[in-house]
């Protein structure tokens, strides 16, 4: 009879269960995240202010066009990253406690090998995608790109705008699907589970994705509306809506995810 314990592998991973929801479940994420957003104000706020700063910053001193419009819409790649303070004050309000500002500021400290590692990640994409864009950009433009205040306008009026922006939106595709496949429940997770090293989060999050490809795929597009339209209304409609987005991603990943 053989040793059980001599059979099991050494180097098998126990992944997260992925659990499977209901195809309208983004819409409950965001109306719990906007509760967690009126029960936590001021820090919401705070957050939401600092990210709406760079989206405003990125907008308006973007000097180069090509590197520019690669940190405007790599916004989106390394947002999860600095919400991370929102999904600690998430997870205080889930537990029934009282939000502690000040230790949300630091939550990635709870497990800083894997988010320092997830961040080591997120910079390298980013710095692929600046390339990527340069490239692009320069393959349809013989000069500068337009200021990125006026981008959609002054693309759509030159002569291969059209053009430009479906090859521009097509390789931006490529890369938004591979970081939201990694990191639509990671961080949520590292933050739960101490625990729990980068990869294994990836893995997970790419297998909650393939467990959950419609309601995921609303959820992605829900995101990026939700960002534009806070860039359509400037600052305060940045500071406004990403705090709900913040929150609401620490709901999802509640039900995307099966306890431990």
């Amino acid at each position: 009879m053989s040793d059980p314990q001599a059979d099991a592998d050494p180097f098998k991973v126990a992944y997260p269960q992925a659990q499977e929801v209901a195809p309208w479940a983004p819409f409950g994420w965001l109306r719990r995240g906007f509760a967690d957003a009126l029960a936590a104000p001021a820090a919401s706020l705070f957050y939401g202010g600092v990210l709406a700063a760079m989206g405003w910053l990125l907008v308006r001193f973007a000097v180069d066009g090509a590197i520019g419009l690669a940190l405007l819409t790599g916004f989106l790649l390394v947002g999860p990253l600095l919400a991370t303070g929102l999904y600690a004050i998430s997870r205080a309000i889930e537990q029934g406690g009282r939000p502690d500002f000040r230790r949300s500021l630091v939550a990635w400290r709870e497990n800083l090998t894997s988010f320092s590692f997830f961040g080591a990640i997120l910079a390298l994409l980013l710095a692929v995608w600046i390339r990527v864009s340069v490239v692009v950009v320069a393959l349809f433009f013989d000069g500068p790109m337009p200021h990125a205040a006026t981008l959609l306008r002054d693309v759509l009026a030159a002569p291969d705008g059209v053009v430009f922006l479906g090859a521009y939106l097509a390789a931006g595709f490529g890369f938004a699907v591979l970081v939201f496949s990694a990191s639509v429940v990671s961080l949520p997770l590292l933050l739960d589970r101490p625990r729990c090293d980068a990869m294994t989060a990836i893995v997970t999050s790419m297998r909650v994705l393939a467990a959950n490809r419609g309601p995921l795929l609303l959820w992605a597009a829900l995101i990026v509306l939700l960002t534009a339209l806070g860039f359509a209304t400037g600052s305060v409609g940045l500071a406004l809506l990403l705090p709900v987005v913040g929150h609401a991603t620490w709901h999802a990943y509640r039900e995307l995810v099966a306890p431990a």
